[in-house]
């Protein structure tokens, strides 16, 4: 089985925010495979489906960004999946620029606390993941209040086809493997 998680915050208030990219593009897989996500269990709202053969979970955690990890884990274990194989998770990355796109078949939690939480919930760093780019945070601003700010109309029209293209990555990921993904949509 495949857990396919995408991070964000629970609340309306954070609908739309940098820091919920994840959820979004959960939501364009839910609406493409026709898997509703709205079961709640391992503290997240899940969605069950079948996708060209494979068992999927779409997952979207309720325990807020910084403690994802508690809500995977208890998924991961759960099913008995391993992560390096079965697990992709999908989030907002300040470190690059908006609407690119960087898939990795593992790696650091490079700042970010989500998954910092994830890795330290899980023992391990080897999970496929899909960056993001929302923009990286100006000179001017908090880190919390940028990652929970709204993209400006030019940029909502960038993010709209990187959230596309994110969820077509999770395609690829899937009928090939990360390195293919990574060869078609990094860079």
């Amino acid at each position: 089985m495949y857990i396919i998680v995408g991070l964000g915050n629970p609340e309306k208030k954070y609908e739309h925010t940098r820091h919920n990219t994840g959820f979004e593009v959960i939501d364009i897989l839910s609406d493409k495979w026709d898997i509703k996500v709205a079961d709640k269990k391992h503290k997240a709202l899940c969605g069950s489906g079948i996708k060209d053969g494979d068992k999927i979970m779409l997952m979207k955690p309720q325990t807020y960004m910084n403690a994802s990890g508690e809500a995977i884990a208890d998924a991961v274990s759960f099913y008995k999946t391993d992560p390096s194989s079965e697990l992709i998770v999908i989030y907002d990355d300040i470190d690059l620029p908006v609407g690119k796109l960087r898939i990795r078949p593992e790696g650091s939690a490079g700042g970010h606390n989500g998954m910092k939480d994830i890795i330290a919930h899980l023992g391990t760093e080897a999970f496929t993941r899909v960056r993001v780019g929302v923009g990286a945070k100006p000179a001017d601003w908090d880190l919390v209040d940028w990652v929970l700010s709204r993209f400006s109309p030019e940029d909502e029209d960038i993010m709209k086809e990187s959230r596309t293209r994110a969820a077509e990555s999770i395609e690829a990921i899937l009928s090939h493997d990360a390195e293919y993904a990574m060869s078609r949509f990094n860079g």
